[in-house]
């Protein structure tokens, strides 16, 4: 069976009020249109993916280096974009196809599974919840109470047969804010399940930040400088006559890393997670130690929102490495540069660091709970 997952990111953003437009803008440690690119690739069921954009935004999307999905420009309306997005697919023998805002990150696979399985007998399969709260309607000036019971809140994705939803979209306008419109105003049968009362819709800038918290982890490290050694900073192998001393490789930075993201998560400290007693991990890459540390914490439903590092040397200068660490650190974490800052320290020739015999980093770590 053929399934497609489309992805609408194409609108304006006008009410969402930042410069960076809202499907881009950075949503529990990741671009928010990253969300849904993800749980769709992870349900494993789709045949393709599309992901629509406005053609304002090619800036934005070539920088998250998407892979494997199809991406088109929108419309001047999302029924536009619907449209473009499925006429962009009809000579793929598609079957069913979901329709998805990317302003709706919190959908779970779970709900994907019950459209699809909605889909068996049904050729429309939207979800929603009830609201509890009372229900008036003013028409004219006048106020009307409305049965609650009968009222409910539509959410995406949708799941349809495809040819069925294609064949109604020729008659697509600018009234229609979601494709279970177009069945109900062609009096369509549509099959209602239960929707997730998670699965929010971002709109506002303040949405972003109003239903999860911060948490905050403090990470060092020290190393001697000593000849005959590689020198390893953030992952990079720096050319140096003098390299760190350790049992593993010896990088600070990495080390620092790891122990302010464990702090931050409450998950220990890098000791006690790799021993320095242990012979299986004598001379251990630090970006192994890191990887392992990033795959644990988001067993646990972190992720990293932002990564502040000092590096504290008098040789080598950091400012020429400052990209190389940083793509190297982004990747490993699996978060943007952006969120990565890094400043090169000296202490004036002060100390041990100053009379080039070690290499310090500290760092802070900002991570949030993803429930």
């Amino acid at each position: 069976m053929n399934n497609c997952f489309i992805i609408l990111a194409g609108g304006e953003s006008k009410r969402f009020n930042s410069k960076t437009p809202k499907p881009y803008h950075l949503y529990k440690g990741k671009v928010l249109l990253s969300h849904s690119l993800d749980k769709a690739k992870n349900y494993g069921k789709f045949n393709k993916i599309v992901l629509v954009i406005n053609k304002k935004h090619k800036t934005h999307i070539k920088k998250l280096k998407i892979k494997d999905v199809k991406i088109i420009i929108g419309g001047n309306t999302r029924a536009e974009s619907s449209h473009k997005a499925l006429k962009s697919i009809r000579n793929d023998n598609i079957k069913n196809v979901m329709i998805h805002d990317a302003a709706r990150p919190n959908f779970s696979l779970k709900l994907l599974q019950k459209l699809v399985n909605g889909l068996k007998f049904n050729d429309c399969v939207i979800p929603a919840v009830k609201t509890a709260d009372s229900i008036k309607q003013k028409n004219s000036g006048i106020v009307t109470n409305l049965k609650r019971e009968n009222i409910y809140l539509i959410q995406t994705p949708q799941a349809f047969n495809y040819k069925k939803l294609y064949a109604l979209q020729d008659n697509s306008d600018a009234t229609i804010t979601d494709d279970a419109n177009l069945f109900v105003r062609a009096r369509k049968k549509i099959k209602i399940i239960k929707g997730e009362a998670r699965n929010n819709k971002i709109t506002i800038n303040s949405d972003i930040r109003s239903d999860y918290s911060i948490k905050y982890g403090l990470g060092f490290d020290v190393h001697r400088l000593v000849p005959n050694k590689i020198l390893y900073l953030g992952g990079i192998k720096i050319p140096s006559p003098l390299g760190t001393l350790g049992h593993s490789d010896g990088d600070p930075v990495l080390h620092a890393i790891t122990d302010a993201i464990l702090g931050a998560c409450s998950m220990g400290d890098i000791g006690e997670k790799f021993s320095d007693k242990s012979k299986k991990l004598k001379n251990i890459r630090s970006t192994i130690i890191l990887k392992k540390i990033i795959i644990q914490t988001e067993i646990k439903g972190y992720l990293i929102n932002n990564l502040d590092i000092n590096i504290i040397t008098q040789k080598p200068k950091i400012q020429k490495y400052k990209k190389q660490i940083t793509s190297c650190i982004a990747k490993i974490c699996k978060i943007s540069p952006s969120q990565i800052n890094i400043k090169g320290k000296t202490t004036e020739k002060l100390g041990v660091i100053g009379k080039e015999k070690a290499i310090a980093c500290e760092v802070i770590a900002s991570v949030i709970k993803n429930d």
